[in-house]
């Protein structure tokens, strides 16, 4: 059976980023795509960014337990759909989960050991600051919300199998790679 491999970080550290980078490093690579009660962001896709679910049906998914993981970040829901990771794993693919530490915990303890934990992280505070402020999307005290967040993800990096500073994509990207049994790059 195929390894999951869960992506976890601080908002802004570029998880998607080093997630492109590994698809195209390993193309074979599984990737979840979640549900989120959010808006969709300038440029996001339906079924490709995220699957963007109202709130009630946000609440049957939970509920009903077919979400692996879920939570509340800035009042909106995000959770993980349970049967596609469940048929992945199947197959025998290599998957990745792209969460926060919230999820990670509870995919820890629903997947046990068939889960590798890694945390990315930014080369500083100000690096995250900056980037978190670039994107633009959101105003001063929305910035300074997520750092703090990024203060408790950050210190919970002890309980992951592997933490991974991303100062450049490419170097991120190849110290993943090898998590998933490939020797290719």
């Amino acid at each position: 059976m195929s390894r999951l491999v869960v992506l976890a970080g601080p908002s802004g550290v570029g998880k998607g980023t080093v997630l492109q980078e590994v698809r195209r490093l390993l193309p074979d690579l599984w990737t979840s795509v979640s549900v989120t009660t959010r808006a969709p962001r300038e440029g996001e896709v339906e079924g490709r960014h995220y699957h963007f679910v109202d709130r009630a049906e946000y609440d049957r998914l939970v509920a009903g337990g077919e979400l692996l993981e879920h939570s509340v970040h800035f009042g909106n829901g995000y959770g993980t759909p349970r049967g596609p990771v469940e048929r992945a794993l199947a197959e025998g693919r290599p998957a990745v989960l792209e969460i926060d530490y919230v999820g990670a915990r509870q995919v820890r303890e629903a997947m046990g050991g068939r889960a590798a934990l890694v945390m990315l992280l930014p080369p500083s505070m100000a690096e995250l600051e900056r980037r978190l402020a670039g994107r633009g999307t959101e105003d001063a005290a929305a910035v300074a919300r997520r750092l703090d967040r990024a203060r408790e993800e950050i210190a919970a990096q002890g309980e992951y199998d592997l933490a991974v500073v991303n100062v450049d994509v490419g170097e991120t990207a190849r110290q993943l790679i090898p998590l998933w049994g490939s020797q290719q790059v």
